[in-house]
């Protein structure tokens, strides 16, 4: 052997030499691509079945537990390239499940492989959102009442459902729990652990039926310095939904659309819009309720007056016109009010008048 030669500096052999002047012999000796501890132990909350991670405690099925375990622990060659890492799982028992992961890739150029076997244990722990929902723990309770009348079951029914749906689409906390609900005198109650979830439903709340909510906050301790404080969201539905009609000011109205502090109104009589607050309709009376209204196929029609076919008594019977009407309409809808027949100007589902209406002899103020 020259001199001049390189040479492995563990047992002299020839080139090629790779990584700290290795052969590949003395590589694949001093160098693996991968290693693992043959143990690794977990937490799983006993309560939720929540996973605890650096992340927090998060919800997490079996395949996506093993690929985070593994990720964790496992430690790759740092300038190993091209890393494959396949996991088979096998369950021993309800704590112990057995991990056979195969991994390869490439160290300066060369194929490497691993195969190892590890066993991860679950150990029972309890996560703090589940301790406090065990605990009976609340931030904060939304009040369900009404404008000067009871709920009715169906519509305590209505919103609670709109409560669920809430839950469904946001995204997973922990947190976002119920403590406690049920009816109260005057409405219902829903103690929440959360106060950004119950001012979300709240949100909901007067988006979706109107209403007013008003909040107060009542100081239950310190904390690290800070006060801790309870929330109480009241929430007042009012006495009418989108599509009812109304005797405001001694004249009829259909409601319109919800304003965040009050309702636009639409003329029965006229195509003239005006806003109202809640304030200004303390007083109002509901004559038809939109789930009493009806819609009626004309039988005869002339410039002013449609009959109709009034399924009650099953006698033809006479309405005015509306004054959105046009000849293109199969039907019209029309409310019963001091024994006598109304017909309505019409609504789209979402409590906005038909676009026809929004041109330029539509009033409003």
């Amino acid at each position: 052997m020259s001199l001049g030669e390189e040479f492995c500096i563990v047992c002299g052999g020839k080139p090629p030499l790779y990584i700290d002047r290795l052969c590949e012999s003395c590589l694949r000796i001093r160098h693996t691509i991968s290693q693992i501890n043959d143990r690794i132990q977990y937490t799983r909350c006993s309560r939720s079945g929540t996973i605890q991670t650096d992340q927090g405690w998060i919800e997490l099925n079996d395949q996506d537990l093993h690929d985070l375990l593994v990720q964790k622990n496992l430690e790759i060659h740092e300038i190993a390239e091209e890393v494959i890492v396949d996991i088979t799982a096998q369950k021993i028992d309800d704590r112990n499940t057995r991990l056979l992961i195969h991994v390869e890739g490439k160290i300066a150029n060369l194929p490497f492989e691993d195969d190892h076997e590890t066993i991860i244990r679950c150990s029972n722990g309890v996560s703090p959102s589940a301790s406090r929902q065990a605990g009976n723990y609340f931030e904060a309770t939304v009040q369900l009442r009404s404008i000067g009348r009871k709920l009715e079951d169906s519509e305590l029914n209505m919103l609670r459902n709109s409560l669920t749906n809430l839950i469904e689409n946001l995204p997973k906390d922990p947190m976002h729990f119920i403590t406690k609900e049920g009816p109260v005198q005057g409405g219902y109650d829903v103690v929440f652990g959360s106060k950004g979830l119950a001012r979300s439903w709240a949100r909901e709340l007067t988006k979706k039926w109107g209403g007013q909510t008003k909040e107060s906050n009542k100081i239950v301790g310190r904390k690290d310095g800070n006060d801790v404080t309870r929330l109480t969201i009241v929430y007042r539905k009012p006495a009418f939904d989108v599509g009812d009609v109304l005797l405001w000011r001694s004249e009829y109205f259909r409601v319109y659309a919800w304003l965040p502090n009050g309702v636009t109104l639409l003329k029965i009589s006229q195509n003239h819009r005006i806003g109202a607050s809640w304030r200004d309709l303390e007083n109002v009376q509901v004559l038809s309720k939109v789930s009493e209204q009806v819609v009626v196929t004309p039988l005869n029609v002339d410039s002013q007056i449609i009959e109709f076919l009034d399924e009650r008594d099953w006698k033809t019977k006479m309405v005015q016109l509306p004054w959105d009407w046009d000849d293109s309409r199969e039907n019209v809808e029309a409310a019963y009010i001091i024994d006598e027949w109304i017909s309505l100007p019409r609504l789209t589902s979402q409590g906005d008048i038909q676009n026809h209406l929004l041109d330029g002899n539509d009033s409003e103020e």
